[in-house]
């Protein structure tokens, strides 16, 4: 995964001392423009944002997801998309804060 640029893997470190890991970012760039059956867009899409629970509150989160937004501007992408959990509503109010939208509803019925 660290060897692929299309996966690309964003870390936070403690400004103190450049080693002790605050969070990550694990991305993926999708690239849609040769599609016949999608949007022919470039995009950004967060597989996951994840802040040590010692962390939280000191706006690692932040960091990591506007450092995901200038990669994605600097490739030129269409969006940044990712998916939230609707168990998680505290991950919700933080994407949403950080200006995301409801790009589409996915829907289940376990089984």
């Amino acid at each position: 995964m660290f060897l692929d640029d299309a996966r690309p893997v964003f870390v936070a470190v403690d400004p103190d001392d450049g080693e002790r890991v605050l969070g990550h970012a694990f991305c993926e760039v999708q690239d849609l423009r040769g599609s016949n059956n999608m949007q022919p867009i470039l995009s950004v899409y967060v597989d996951d944002i994840c802040v040590d629970e010692a962390c939280r509150g000191r706006h690692v989160g932040t960091a990591l997801y506007r450092h995901v937004i200038d990669y994605a501007r600097e490739l030129g992408c269409h969006n940044v998309t990712l998916n939230v959990w609707e168990c998680n509503p505290g991950a919700r109010a933080f994407y949403e804060a950080m200006g995301m939208s409801v790009q589409k509803t996915c829907l289940e019925q376990v089984l």
